[in-house]
């Protein structure tokens, strides 16, 4: 197996895909990116291979997100002069590997076990079947350091019960595994033991020919592992639906987040989530309320396409650097944004986030 980045191996018919950085929570590089995409191209032309397996090493994380510091130092933000050359590269190659993930042929199953973030939920989200289990933790945190809900969040946000999917993005709220099944984020909940035996399940399975045969093969193979509905954790999204409906039933963007950040009820979850908006980035829920405007009728392609223009405007943005200074350099998570109110954003600002950078598309053959 070796002992890079992300190891590749095979159980018969099942390939077999770690990612393995466990001291940095699985994190994704491009290196990381670039050899899981190339594997996965390698695997859909392999006869021998009927489906694929994605996890990560240890048992803390499947993937914490993306190297955020690196796109910190190597992008635009970290000099005087806007240079789009990382960044754009950095994602156009991760929104690549997860476009290939929503649209692959064959089965893809990811382990989503312990902290499942950014560009972990990127990996995760486009997977057929998608397991969760009692020690999943999930968000979307880039509210606190000036980014953006990316690898798809225009399309999978739009997709949850309700207005969840606009209060996560807003408030970078964490969520659980049976949060993630209620949301349409997760297909089966395992026990967070059982990750090798059901992947020596998959791997015993009589595989077929035909890749929609082994999908029913590989959803009727893990239906009976599931953890009882009575051993999963509470899930707070479900619990607080109504709440959630009434804190985000505004027209305008100031509306919700006044009535979020207002909220002065009990509930540790949403107090957490109330304060996160709060200290966070101004720009960002501007972001969010638009993005997912933009994105509610786009397809897959052009939601990638989108969220590539706003991830390299935001990374050369002020409100990414001092973010990521705050939070992950000096570590003082005493951000001091510029400017620092929702209503100090203009509209005019909001909209040049949406606006390519480039020439021609670096996504365009999607």
């Amino acid at each position: 197996m070796g002992d890079g980045p992300v190891l590749f191996s095979r159980r018969g018919a099942l390939a077999i895909a770690t990612l393995n950085l466990p001291k940095a929570l699985n994190a994704l590089n491009l290196d990381m990116i670039e050899l899981l995409s190339s594997q996965l191209d390698q695997w859909a032309d392999d006869d021998g291979v009927a489906a694929v397996w994605i996890d990560g090493s240890g048992d803390k994380a499947f993937c914490a997100g993306g190297d955020v510091v690196a796109l910190y130092r190597e992008s635009a933000a970290y000099g005087e002069t806007p240079d789009y050359a990382y960044t754009t590269d950095f994602f156009s190659r991760e929104y690549r590997l997860d476009h290939k993930i929503h649209t692959y042929k064959k089965p893809i199953v990811v382990w989503g076990g312990g902290i499942v973030m950014g560009g972990g939920i990127g990996i995760m989200a486009g997977a057929s079947h998608r397991i969760v289990t009692e020690t999943t933790r999930m968000a979307m945190p880039e509210v606190t350091i000036g980014l953006f809900p990316d690898v798809g969040g225009s399309w999978f946000l739009n997709r949850m019960p309700g207005r969840c999917g606009l209060f996560l993005g807003l408030t970078g709220a964490q969520f659980n595994g049976s949060d993630a099944l209620f949301a349409g984020m997760a297909d089966r909940m395992l026990p967070d033991g059982q990750r090798e035996a059901a992947q020596a399940a998959l791997a015993g399975l009589d595989f077929a020919a035909n890749h929609e045969t082994n999908h029913r093969l590989i959803s009727d193979c893990l239906k009976p592992l599931e953890l009882p509905l009575a051993e999963r954790p509470v899930s707070a999204l479900r619990e607080h639906f109504d709440q959630i409906q009434q804190l985000t039933d505004f027209a305008s963007l100031p509306e919700v987040c006044r009535s979020i950040t207002a909220y002065q009820g009990d509930d540790k979850w949403l107090q957490k989530a109330a304060a996160t908006l709060a200290g966070g980035s101004p720009l960002t829920p501007w972001i969010v309320w638009e993005q997912l405007r933009h994105g509610r009728h786009l397809s897959l392609a052009d939601v990638f396409r989108m969220e590539l223009a706003l991830a390299v405007n935001l990374c050369a943005s002020g409100h990414f650097k001092e973010g990521v200074r705050a939070l992950l350099i000096d570590k003082d998570r005493q951000p001091q944004w510029q400017p620092a109110a929702l209503e100090g954003i203009t509209a005019e600002q909001v909209e040049r986030c949406f606006e390519a950078p480039w020439g021609e598309h670096p996504l365009s053959d999607l």
